[in-house]
C-alpha cells in the first residue's frame, strides 16, 4: 500500500468517482492546459475500492479535475497516492477538498457545506478544515437552517452573490435596502443584476422565504383585526422602503448638481465641450443648476 509519501502510476479506467461535480468550463480548460504544458504538479487521491464494479480498482478521493484532464490528454495511467479510507471518508474528504479550493461557484460552496453539516460538523470544524472564515461558515449555514428558499435558489442561478444573499437573509425589513446599496456602491450588484435583486427581495417581503407553487391556490382566510395590520404593516413598510430609495436618489442628483456646477464654472472645460460638439444641456438641468 502506497503512502502519501509515495506515488505510483495506476490505469485511468481503473478509477471510479465517488462524488463527481460540474465544473467551470474556462476554468478546467485552464486545468488541461496547464497539465499539457507542465505535467502534473501534484498526483491524485485515491483509496481501494470496494464496490463490485468490473475494472473497478480505486475510488477517487481528490482530483477529479487532474483525472478528467489527463482523460482528455489520451492518457492511460495516472500518478497517484493510495491510502486507507472508508466510503464516508473519501466522500467527507471531497468535500472539504472542494471547499478548500481557491475558486468554487456559489452552488458547489452551498452543497459542500450543506453536505458536511448533514454529517454532523460544525461551523467550526467546517471553517478548520476549509480555512474558511467561522463567520463566514456561519452566515451560510443561516441561509440553510432558515429556509431561505428563494435567496439559495438566486444564488445557484447566479442572479445574486452569495454575500449579498447572507447580508439580505440576517438584515431586519428596514435593513434590507440598506444592504442592496452597500452591495452597489461596492460595485457587487450593477445594472439588471441590481433589478433583479430588488425583485427578489421585494418578492421575499410579499410571497415568503420559499418558493410556492402558483398552480396551488392559497387558501381563502377570513378578513380580521389581525390581518388587516399585518397588511397595514407590509405596506407600510414598503413604503419606508421607497421613500428610502428616493432619499438616496436624490442626495445623488444633489450630487450630480453640484458637480456640474463647479464643471460650468471652469472655462477649459466649457472650451472642450463646445470643440467636441457638446455644448447643449436640456432646460430641466439648466433651470436646476441656475
Amino acid at each position: 500500500m502506497a503512502t502519501m509519501n509515495s506515488a505510483k502510476m495506476i490505469s485511468i479506467e481503473s478509477v471510479h468517482i465517488l462524488n463527481p461535480r460540474d465544473r467551470n468550463a474556462d476554468n478546467f480548460q485552464d486545468i488541461v492546459d496547464n497539465i499539457s504544458l507542465i505535467g502534473l504538479k501534484r498526483p491524485i487521491t485515491v483509496t481501494l475500492s470496494k464496490s463490485n464494479m468490473v475494472g473497478i480498482e480505486y475510488d477517487l478521493v481528490c482530483g477529479q479535475g487532474r483525472l478528467e484532464a489527463f482523460k482528455i490528454l489520451r492518457q492511460n495511467m495516472i500518478p497517484a497516492f493510495i491510502i486507507e479510507a472508508d466510503i464516508e471518508d473519501c466522500f467527507l474528504m471531497s468535500l472539504i477538498e472542494n471547499l478548500a479550493r481557491k475558486q468554487h461557484t456559489p452552488l458547489e460552496l452551498l452543497k459542500s457545506i450543506s453536505s458536511l453539516i448533514d454529517h454532523g460538523y460544525s461551523a467550526n470544524d467546517v471553517a478548520i478544515k476549509t480555512g474558511l472564515p467561522k463567520e463566514y461558515i456561519k452566515s451560510i449555514i443561516h441561509l440553510l437552517t432558515n429556509d431561505e428558499e428563494r435567496l439559495i435558489v438566486a444564488v445557484e442561478r447566479n442572479q445574486i452573490p452569495i454575500t449579498v444573499a447572507i447580508d439580505i437573509a440576517k438584515a431586519k425589513n428596514g435593513e434590507i435596502q440598506k444592504a442592496l446599496t452597500d452591495a452597489y456602491d461596492n460595485k457587487i450588484l450593477r445594472g439588471a443584476k441590481l433589478q433583479k435583486a430588488r425583485r427578489i427581495v421585494e418578492q421575499r417581503q410579499s410571497r415568503g422565504k420559499s418558493l410556492i407553487s402558483t398552480s396551488t391556490p392559497k387558501p381563502q382566510t377570513s378578513l380580521t383585526a389581525e390581518s388587516m395590520v399585518r397588511t397595514y404593516k407590509h405596506e407600510t413598510d414598503r413604503q419606508k422602503a421607497i421613500i428610502l430609495k428616493s432619499d438616496v436618489t436624490e442626495r445623488r442628483l444633489h450630487f450630480a448638481i453640484s458637480a456640474l456646477k463647479e464643471f460650468f464654472c471652469d472655462e477649459n472645460f466649457m472650451n472642450l465641450l463646445r470643440a467636441e460638439g457638446l455644448d447643449t444641456v436640456p432646460k430641466q438641468i439648466i433651470d436646476l443648476i441656475e
